[in-house]
């Protein structure tokens, strides 16, 4: 599975679904960050990390 670091998952994912892309579930959020999956042409799962940096300090 591939892993991008997003800086605004809330605002990509809106430009995701108006493209079309396949979207595995909902967004999750947790006290580090926000998750969600998509899956490229190919099948392959590609995970979105948007981080709260502040839970790292």
């Amino acid at each position: 599975m591939f892993n991008y670091r997003i800086a605004n998952l809330e605002a990509l994912l809106i430009e995701l679904k108006k493209g079309g892309a396949a979207i595995a579930g909902e967004m999750q959020e947790f006290d580090y960050g926000k998750f969600t999956w998509i899956f490229d042409n190919e099948g392959n799962k590609i995970e979105l990390w948007e981080p709260i940096d502040s839970a790292f300090e």
